[in-house]
């Protein structure tokens, strides 16, 4: 799988170590972000997880891992584009339940508040459970539809 992980300055080091981590487990990782772990420069989450939520929507790459100081912030920016369900995962419950019925496509994790054993874990199961579709498939279409609706008005508007 291809994978894009992006964090703004409070997940520089989490960031750099899941990217390791991510790859032992045979994936291919893009990584964004600021580099600098002794002075990280000041990134404004919103430009990164737009970047990441781009390259998903747009079929770029297979899912998305966004880190900053909560993961609410990130979830918020990508969910504004076409085809992304993103959410902040906190424990393995939430991790697996994502996957399973919501199909999530974008991860968001804080990187103030999980410890980075924590948040390999997440992942880890996070990438391994698959979407059980069935009863859930009738629930990510009237997303799909309520954000296609929006789409076509936005474009009629615009007219």
């Amino acid at each position: 799988m291809k994978i894009m992980i992006g964090s703004d300055h409070h997940g520089v080091r989490t960031r750099l170590n899941l990217g390791d981590f991510v790859r032992s487990l045979g994936h291919d990782v893009i990584d964004i972000g600021p580099r600098d772990l002794e002075h990280p420069e000041i990134v404004d989450y919103p430009e990164i997880a737009s970047q990441v939520a781009k390259a998903v929507s747009e079929k770029k790459i297979d899912r998305g891992i966004l880190i900053c100081g909560t993961g609410i912030g990130m979830s918020i920016v990508a969910n504004k584009f076409p085809g992304i369900r993103a959410a902040p995962v906190i424990d393995d419950f939430t991790a697996e339940m994502s996957r399973r019925h919501n199909d999530l496509n974008v991860l968001c994790l804080s990187g103030d508040l999980l410890s980075e054993p924590t948040i390999d874990r997440l992942v880890d199961i996070w990438l391994k459970t698959e979407y059980i579709g069935g009863r859930h498939e009738r629930r990510n279409a009237k997303i799909a539809k309520i954000e296609n609706d929006l789409i076509s008005a936005k474009d009629y508007l615009s007219k």
